[in-house]
């Protein structure tokens, strides 16, 4: 696999396969997946399934694909550019958190690690489906924030990979070593107040 490869095919039983697959590689992870349980799973023969995805790689990049897609588009819905940044960031940090946070989210990123050095598109993918989705429109709320006199930023993206940062901090290395697994809802909005108030004490208005 070249990472050029063409995009799955489309068919009534595109979303069937998707929902089998999902079921089996969050269960077993990416190596251990059979493609036989995967077409069990999903009720449809494995001709059927090797007409959508030739390849065991593309399937689990549509399966990432689709979910962060799917993520991304959800945080993205409820930006409202008019609001103020503490509202916008704050939800923004409980969307990235939540998903970040989340078994799916777990499964996802140590498997693309897993695989880097076979499937290096495997990491490109899931990084193009939805983080760069919510970092461009994480820049473009800071221009606006900016334009407006809200914030005070030279460098948006910059600032906006800055707060993805500060967002992670404490969680996802005690996650990504295995220290824990599931985080308290004050745990979470600890690291999220946090995150807010050094950005806006580095990038609020001046005098404000």
């Amino acid at each position: 696999m070249d990472g050029t490869a063409p995009p799955a095919r489309r068919g009534r039983k595109h979303e069937q396969v998707l929902e089998g697959a999902r079921e089996v590689f969050m269960a077993d992870g990416y190596q251990a997946a059979s493609v036989d349980e995967i077409a069990r799973r999903a009720g449809v023969s494995k001709a059927t399934l090797y007409s959508y995805f030739p390849e065991k790689a593309l399937l689990f990049m549509e399966v990432a694909r689709s979910e962060c897609a799917r993520q991304a588009d959800t945080a993205l819905a409820s930006m409202d550019d008019s609001a103020p940044p503490v509202q916008v960031l704050g939800g923004t940090a409980r969307h990235f958190l939540g998903f970040l946070l989340s078994e799916f989210g777990q499964r996802v990123f140590r498997i693309c690690v897993a695989e880097s050095d076979r499937f290096p598109e495997l990491g490109r993918e899931f990084y193009r489906s939805g983080p760069a989705l919510m970092r461009a429109r994480m820049v473009a709320y800071l221009e606006a924030a900016v334009a407006r006199g809200d914030l005070a930023i030279e460098d948006c993206q910059l600032a906006a990979d800055q707060f993805a940062e500060l967002c992670k901090a404490d969680l996802f290395p005690r996650l990504v070593f295995g220290i824990d697994t599931q985080f308290s809802e004050a745990e979470i909005e600890r690291v999220i107040s946090g995150a807010l108030e050094t950005f806006m004490a580095r990038y609020g208005p001046r005098g404000g």
